[in-house]
This record gives structure tokens, sequence and C-alpha cells, in this order.
């Protein structure tokens, strides 16, 4: 335990790493965001966000940022894209 009173469970799954003098968290998550263009990861990571859900597709501006292109095909393609970004998306 590194907290009095936690109990932290390790699982056959578990990533052990070197905390030693660091406090380490998972990052937040942005759970409402539209995918309008790849320069927002850039900002979400600088401010510790390293999940974002949401929907609505990109490049876009004004009234256009909320427009989502519906259906498996158009969301698999815009995921498939960002697969080189640093980020977890959904």
């Amino acid at each position: 335990d590194v907290q009095p009173g936690v109990d932290i469970v390790i699982g056959a799954a578990t990533e052990i790493i070197a905390g030693e003098s660091m406090i380490v968290t998972a990052g937040g998550v942005d759970s409402h965001i539209h995918f309008i263009c790849p320069q927002q990861i850039d900002e979400a990571l600088a401010s510790g966000v390293t999940t974002m859900l949401g929907g609505g597709t990109g490049p876009a501006t004004g009234t256009f940022a909320t427009t989502c292109t519906p259906g498996p095909w158009h969301i698999h393609r815009m995921l498939e894209a960002a697969e080189a970004f640093p980020m977890n998306l959904g």
C-alpha cells in the first residue's frame, strides 16, 4: 500500500510501474467532445486528458461543428484515421 486504508488489487493483467517519488494518475476523461480537428488532441494532452469520447466529424467550424455523419462505417474510418495519435478515442 502507498496510501493508508487503501487495498490495491493486483490481477494477472496489471502492469506494475516504478512510481517512487511520483504522483501517478490515469489521466482525465473528456466525455463530450466534437471531433473537429486533430489539434484538439495536443490541447487535451497538455491539460492532462488522456481519453476523449464524442461525436461529430471535422474539420468544421461554427454550426457545422456538431454535425455527425452517422453509421458504423464512418465511425470506423474516423477512429482508424486517429490511430497514430497518443490519445484514447471513442
